[in-house]
Order: structure tokens, then C-alpha cells, then sequence
């Protein structure tokens, strides 16, 4: 009788898309970008605000909410858009313009798990400051949970959804790395107004509220404020991220070049 003491060294190597992975961590990690401006600006935003005694007082037209308690939502949507729309495109790019995707066509790994691997480390590294921001917002300002953690969890993906479908758009219609990176900021800028950053939303006029509430971002803070309340988003703000999601990944689809 034959006794197997080992498993298959098959079964024991990484798959390419884990190796990849691996791999695009290293350089995202390496690169600095997503780490610094996706991780520690959100984080160093939360920090200053929070030594501002006036974003501790609770506001009218807050929901009984601090200013600090709603630019917790505010930053955690900074952070991904920070992630998708520079981050991740301008490493695309950059692959694209060095011949990396169209030599990986020739081999077994592919540019689509490149692809993969890129969008894994940004939404692992999105969910990890997103933890971040909650962890620290709660125990060093007592900014309150989420009373329906179920509802923000699914807001987070929808916003996330959102945001990286219009990354690797910007990544399929950017020539250069440059170009890349200027199309995400002039994307990023208006949709962090829109979401209150610098002036919050229950403050604007009514006209810049219903322009906010159509965009991803502005959407994302309205559903995020309603899930701390306990109030499941409503469906307006969840067909509005999944509308950004649906189309512009279709265009990415489409317009994508690998060379």
C-alpha cells in the first residue's frame, strides 16, 4: 500500500494571481503614493480636526452629529478616492507605458492578473484604513460607531465599486503617466467638494446638495451619515453608486488598452 506523506508540490506553490499580488503590495508599499496620500493624509486630517475644540460642538442640521462625527464619512471617502483615482491608474499607466502589460500577454500570468492584483491590494489597503479611521475616530475623539454596521459595510462597497470602476477609466483613456495623474485630479477635486470636505453638505445651498447627492462621493456620505444613525442609505444613493459603477466600468471595459 502506498502512503502519501506530502502534499503535491503543485498544490503547496502560490497561484500567479497570489504571487502577483504579492508582488504588487511590495510596490505599492515601495512606491509610496497610495500609502502616504491614501492612508496618512485621511488619518493626519482626522487628527487635526480633531484638536479643533469648534468640530466637537454638535451642529444644527447635523443630525444631532458633531462636525467631527460627519467628516468621519467625509475622510474614509477621501481615502478611496485618493486610492482609485490616483494610486491605482498612475500604476496602470506607468505598467502600460513601460511594456509591462504587453509582455505579461505572452505569458502565463496575463495583464488581466495584473489588473486583478491591482485592484486587490488597493481595495485590501481601502478596507484597512477605513478600519483605521473608525478605530481611531472612536477611542481618541468618542466619535460613535455605526448603529447599523450591516448598512455602512454595504456602503463601503458600493462606494469602493464606484470609485475604482472611474480609476481604471481614468487608466484606460490616460496616454501617460502624467496625463493619468492630472486626469485623476481634476476628477478628484470636484467629487471631494461635492462630498463635503470643504464645505459640508447640510451647508451648501440646495442646489449644490442635489448636484452632491449625484455624485459617488456625495452619495457615499449621505448613505454613510444614515447607517451611523441606524437608518438603512436610502435606494436613490445606492442606484446613484451603482450607476457610476455600472457605467464607468463599462467604458474601462471598452476603452482599456494592454500596449
Amino acid at each position: 500500500m502506498t502512503v502519501i506523506t506530502g502534499a503535491p508540490a503543485v498544490s503547496r506553490r502560490r497561484s500567479p494571481l497570489a504571487q502577483l499580488t504579492r508582488v504588487e503590495f511590495r510596490l505599492f508599499l515601495r512606491e509610496r503614493v497610495g500609502p502616504i496620500w491614501g492612508i496618512g493624509l485621511p488619518v493626519l486630517l482626522l487628527v487635526i480636526f480633531g484638536a479643533i475644540p469648534a468640530f466637537k460642538k454638535v451642529q444644527t442640521g447635523y443630525s444631532g452629529f458633531t462636525i467631527l462625527d460627519a467628516y468621519v464619512p467625509i475622510l474614509i471617502t477621501m481615502s478611496l478616492a485618493l486610492l482609485a483615482l490616483i494610486a491605482m491608474p498612475t500604476a496602470l499607466v506607468n505598467y502600460r507605458e513601460r511594456g509591462v502589460l504587453r509582455r505579461l500577454r505572452t505569458t502565463p500570468a496575463g495583464p488581466v492578473r495584473v489588473l486583478s492584483a491591482q485592484l486587490i491590494v488597493n481595495a485590501s489597503v481601502a478596507v484597512a484604513t477605513l478600519v483605521v479611521l473608525l478605530v481611531v475616530s472612536r477611542f481618541a475623539y468618542s466619535v460613535p460607531l455605526p448603529r447599523d454596521f450591516g448598512a455602512w459595510v454595504l456602503v463601503a462597497v458600493f462606494a469602493m465599486a464606484a470609485l475604482f470602476a472611474l480609476g481604471l477609466f481614468v487608466a484606460s483613456v490616460g496616454t501617460t503617466t502624467r496625463a493619468a495623474a492630472a486626469i485623476g485630479a481634476i476628477l478628484f477635486y470636484p467629487l471631494m467638494f461635492f462630498s463635503g470636505l470643504w464645505l459640508p453638505i447640510p451647508s451648501m445651498p440646495s442646489v449644490l446638495q442635489h448636484i452632491s447627492h449625484a455624485t459617488p462621493l456625495g452619495a457615499a456620505w449621505e448613505a454613510f451619515q444614515r447607517a451611523d444613525l441606524g437608518n438603512w442609505p436610502t435606494a436613490l444613493s445606492l442606484v446613484t453608486m451603482a450607476a457610476w459603477a455600472i457605467v464607468f466600468g463599462a467604458a474601462a471595459a471598452r476603452f482599456f488598452r494592454w500596449e
